[in-house]
């Protein structure tokens, strides 16, 4: 079937699905380390320590910061199809240098690798699914991208669970559990080579008639005309400006945008998701769990967020961005108080392990299903078409040094202060965030792009006018 053939919707999943293999490697590559950290850690094996546990964990998020930085100004120059068809390339390579790496040195430098095609990945896959979806479909296409990622955190938190307890006494299980992210490493590759690039990126660069043939393949006539017409305005109204750069954000308007992306973005990050997603295997085993039975638990974190993303993607069609947002933080503030409070009270008591994986389960929840997928849709959205790659590239950055921070201290914390006071800490946090998202973000639901662009453009007018007649009187 060709794609004129192939209907309109079915082309835009195909795309859709494609693009978000690099967010199922995301969740993979993240979420593998969570069981195989254990066993990475034995004498015999690498021989980790809570320092080197943390390195070994976050050498994937600092590069991930690199990468959300320097990919997302690539894709503005190159296009985003292009650019993660590479990544899929880097992908392959240091999933293969993890599975051989012989000493932490080794192990920290691929990591490292690995983690600027997470980063780049992050950035990009939702910049252009948000580029690629009609904009009434925008949310939901874009929160795929949410499912994929914690999909593949399911699926690595599945094969850890098999491999760690029928291969447990096998020499170097961890490597095996490392190697099978090639597998949609290759995936991705051979998928981008048959997806178009956006349209949007190329009438920015004067291929109008490209851009019009990708909206025809993903659109009807008369609707791909009107919006790249739309397109077209937005992109002569960029032009009459310089190249995109740092020095953009100096002007107010911007500045405030690019304020609230980076402040998404870090509200995510201080929730304290990740330290449940890394090191939920040693948070059970903190709690009471032994090894093989803290693998088999975790699986519940993961099935959890996949139905909770699901309910997500379903939920973000019907309300609002911000509520979401709110309500999500407060549920997972709430669910973090509570294991920090049982796991002083019940400390060494039997029923402490259960109660902290229902309590992980009902953090995860939330997280996933409001907080994740506000977070990854706000930022892809809320930056003006010039700029998007940038900025959407600079939240993306501060997103993952918070987690660098949080990936690389929590082990640490774990080991000299106990789980109690380390969840008591990431409550404190949480109410932070709570009170800069009810302070800051706007709503962004029912705009388009372009809408969205002019709104934050007139809020800033409107302000500047106000504060005038103010100085005035």
């Amino acid at each position: 079937m060709s794609k004129k053939q192939m209907s309109h919707k079915a082309y835009l999943q195909i795309i859709m699905i494609s693009a978000t293999f690099g967010g199922l490697l995301f969740g993979y590559d993240t979420g593998v380390i969570n069981g195989a950290l254990p066993f990475m850690a034995q004498p015999d094996q690498l021989n980790l320590t809570p320092v080197t546990e943390g390195l070994v964990t976050s050498s994937l998020l600092f590069g991930a910061a690199l990468g959300a930085l320097v990919c997302g100004k690539l894709a503005d120059r190159y296009g985003r199809r292009k650019m993660i068809l590479n990544l899929s390339f880097l992908f392959l390579l240091a999933s293969l240098g993890t599975t051989f790496a012989p000493n932490v040195s080794t192990m920290v430098v691929f990591r490292f690798l690995l983690g600027l095609a997470v980063g780049g990945a992050s950035s990009m896959v939702p910049a252009f699914l948000a580029e690629m979806a009609p904009h009434e479909k925008r949310g939901r296409m874009v929160t795929q991208n949410e499912l994929m990622i914690v999909g593949g955190q399911l699926l690595a938190y599945v094969f850890n669970a098999i491999l760690g307890v029928t291969m447990a006494d096998t020499d170097h299980v961890w490597r095996y559990m490392l190697v099978l992210s090639a597998v949609p490493a290759l995936i991705l590759f051979v998928s981008m080579l048959f997806v178009p690039e956006s349209p949007r990126w190329l009438t920015s660069k004067g291929k109008k008639s490209e851009a019009l043939s990708v909206l025809k393949q993903i659109r009807d006539e008369k609707r791909a005309k009107f919006e790249f017409n739309v397109i077209e305005k937005a992109v002569e109204k960029d032009s009459e400006l310089k190249k995109a750069s740092f020095k953009d954000f100096s002007t107010p308007w911007l500045r405030r945008i690019l304020l609230i992306g980076i402040g998404v973005a870090v509200v995510n990050q201080i929730t304290g998701v990740n330290s449940i997603m890394y090191y939920g295997t040693q948070i059970l085993q903190e709690s009471g769990f032994g090894t093989k039975a803290a693998l088999i638990a975790n699986i519940a974190n993961g099935v959890i967020s996949v139905i909770a993303v699901i309910f997500g993607i379903w939920l973000i069609g019907k309300v609002n961005r911000r509520p979401m947002l709110i309500i999500g933080l407060c549920g997972t503030t709430t669910a973090l108080l509570l294991i920090a409070i049982f796991s002083m009270v019940l400390d060494g008591s039997a029923v402490l392990p259960y109660i902290v994986l229902s309590l992980t389960v009902l953090f995860l929840a939330f997280m996933q299903g409001c907080v994740g997928p506000v977070t990854w849709l706000v930022i892809a959205e809320i930056f003006p078409q010039r700029l998007r790659g940038l900025g959407s590239g600079i939240s993306i950055f501060f997103l993952w040094i918070v987690n660098f921070i949080i990936g690389f201290a929590f082990p640490i914390l774990l080991s000299s202060v106990g789980l109690s006071t380390t969840f008591f800490i990431f409550v404190a946090l949480g109410l932070l965030g709570i009170s800069f998202v009810y302070k800051f973000m706007p709503e962004t639901n029912g705009r388009t792009l372009e809408e969205l662009e002019e709104h934050f453009r007139a809020q800033y007018d409107k302000e500047s006018t106000m504060k005038s007649i103010y100085k005035a009187q």
